[in-house]
């Protein structure tokens, strides 16, 4: 299998000498082409901290991270932006989405800055509404859709590029769990069907359990990993739900 992405003994600093904070410690795994990977932790544990520096909104202090091979942490300038623009989506808890522009053009904003051709973009958005099932609310503005339709027109111009990673920042948080079901199932639709390889970071064990892997994070470190295998989903949110109770802290966190 294709490696996506290669994370190599990365570490992450703040602060300064009197007063240092080691957010990030060594951490190293590799994410599949077409996989769907969880990244848990409590507050504070460093999981945010690794996908900011993923995403390149960050810098490591050392380490290296490959996306499709290339070595992201020693772009600059335009070629990160290129990057940024073309090799990764975003979905963020808040949506991000532009209130003066309606639905067909938020995700069309992504591929207008690509400059592509009107007819082209049109395709795929009509695409990409399909498998999303946004298709009735391309014309409507943010304020007149429901958090789950927000979430998943931010999902539709995450993929619309065709990114080779797409990053979920607790893509449920701000949904009720009716629409954070749907979000989910669609997501699961993108994997394994669109072959969509995503990195999604969450507290929530239910939301955790939809993905094929769960990477565990306390203290800057890896503490455990999961795979799903063949088993159902409930049996893999009881296999979370067990690596949560070994962690300590406050169950309630990861719920």
């Amino acid at each position: 299998m294709e490696n996506i992405l290669k994370i190599s003994q990365i570490e992450k600093y703040y602060g300064n000498r009197s007063s240092l904070t080691k957010a990030i410690d060594n951490i190293s795994f590799e994410v599949e082409k077409g996989e769907f990977v969880a990244i848990m932790g409590a507050s504070g544990s460093g999981k945010t901290t690794l996908l900011n520096v993923i995403s390149t909104i960050d810098k490591v202090t050392s380490g290296h991270i490959y996306v499709a091979g290339e070595d992201i942490t020693k772009l600059k300038g335009n070629n990160l932006n290129k990057f940024r623009r073309e090799e990764l989506g975003f979905i963020f808890q808040d949506f991000n989405l532009l209130d003066t522009l309606t639905a067909y053009e938020n995700i069309a904003l992504a591929l207008s800055i690509q400059n592509k051709d009107a007819k082209e973009i049109d395709k795929k958005i009509k695409k990409v509404a399909e498998d999303l099932d946004i298709k009735n609310i391309l014309k409507k503005y943010p304020y007149q859709m429901s958090g789950g339709q927000k979430q998943r027109v931010a999902s539709a111009r995450a993929i619309i590029t065709d990114p080779k990673l797409v990053l979920a920042d607790e893509p449920t948080g701000a949904l009720d769990s009716k629409s954070s079901k749907m979000l989910l199932e669609r997501f699961n639709y993108l994997n394994k069907e669109l072959k969509t390889t995503i990195l999604m970071v969450t507290h929530d064990a239910f939301t955790a359990s939809y993905a094929s892997r769960v990477i565990f994070i306390k203290d800057g470190k890896i503490f455990n990993e999961i795979n799903r295998g063949n088993g159902s989903r409930k049996e893999f949110f009881d296999s979370i739900i067990n690596v949560v109770t070994l962690l300590g802290g406050d169950l309630n966190d990861a719920l």
